[in-house]
């Protein structure tokens, strides 16, 4: 194994959902008479409990090597450089917030977006971005040291995840009912994007027909070159996928993509997502006590998700956030 020799960045995709200008905006782009949600556009998707703080600072803590960290958002700011200059100072250069106008340049016309899908997308556009990156959510932290081989070896990215079958259940649930609405009430069933779905789709993009390799909810490393000469090549494919303002069935997923790329062309670099994932809402009794304990007593595991902290009980917010602290050392 050859170490990395390129210097590696950090990309987080970051919204605040409780902005009211990007709520007016999200909700004008609704049709009020849906009876239901559309896909993607659930209020816990854009909420935020100030996670970016934690996931910026976990960055800095375990994996120093990260030369920048972009952070990527529509016309907003996360209120990351105070608590960076507290804890780290020397790195608050290498922070850069990155709007949506940067990396949809040439595309203007599918902003504004709300699908994290057409977002991931684009982001081989962002200026100064190294070829070696990693994709974050900003409800994912590092939670131990690690390396640049975590992430790229013999300068080509770890893919996390593993080989499973094609999502048949779900394709052939919501073939079924598209049928029923077509044949029976004669309308249009609005199918609901599924994250496994929109991963087989890019499978099935470059020739996969019976198995795909599904990643979970962990850093994800990339190249960017890889990503921008498919895109450049394939204009209309990029052009289809980014149309769409909130998730739909029928879109693939840009990680997915870019792990069945590096796959085909020779990439074995494959590992487990390392990653402990937790969902607080409507959870017994400390199950957040057994999160935790489940990557302390595992050294395994460098990865941890947290999603829809949102949803949670405010005394469950605060055991997560009491426990990021004591694992960053930090007070926030």
């Amino acid at each position: 194994m050859i170490a990395s020799t390129e210097p590696i960045d950090v990309v987080i995709a970051w919204v605040d959902g409780s902005d009211p200008d990007l709520n007016k905006k999200r909700i004008g782009y609704l049709n009020p008479k849906q009876k239901k949600t559309v896909s993607g556009a659930d209020s816990t998707r854009f909420n935020s409990l100030n996670e970016i703080s934690y996931c910026v600072l976990s960055i800095f803590k375990f994996a120093p090597f990260v030369r920048n960290i972009f952070i990527v958002t529509d016309n907003q700011n996360p209120n990351v450089y105070d608590v960076v200059q507290k804890y780290y100072p020397t790195r608050v250069s290498d922070i850069r917030i990155v709007d949506h106008t940067e990396i949809f340049k040439g595309y203007e016309n599918h902003l504004p977006t709300f699908n994290s899908i057409c977002i991931s997308n684009m982001l081989w556009a962002i200026k100064g971005l190294s070829n070696q990156f990693v994709y974050f959510n900003d409800d994912i932290f590092l939670v131990r040291p690690l390396n640049p081989s975590v992430w790229f070896q013999n300068n080509r990215p770890v893919l996390r995840g593993k080989w499973v079958f094609p999502p048949y259940e779900r394709l052939l649930w919501e073939g079924l009912k598209s049928f029923f609405y077509k044949t029976f009430l004669r309308k249009k069933n609005e199918r609901a994007a599924s994250f496994q779905v929109n991963q087989w789709n890019a499978a099935l993009l470059q020739g996969f027909k019976f198995r795909y390799f599904r990643s979970g909810h962990t850093p994800l490393a990339l190249d960017k070159k890889r990503i921008r000469d498919y895109f450049m090549t394939n204009p209309a494919i990029l052009e289809e996928n980014i149309k769409h303002r909130f998730r739909k069935f029928s879109q693939f997923n840009t990680v997915a993509l870019a792990n069945h790329l590096e796959y085909v062309s020779g990439n074995r670099n494959l590992a487990s997502s390392q990653a402990v994932y937790a969902q607080p809402k409507s959870h017994k009794k400390n199950y957040i006590e057994k999160k935790f304990n489940q990557f302390e007593s595992d050294k395994r595991v460098l990865f941890l998700c947290i999603q829809s902290l949102d949803l949670a009980s405010k005394s469950d917010q605060n055991k997560v956030f009491n426990n990021l602290n004591r694992i960053l050392e930090v007070q926030i």
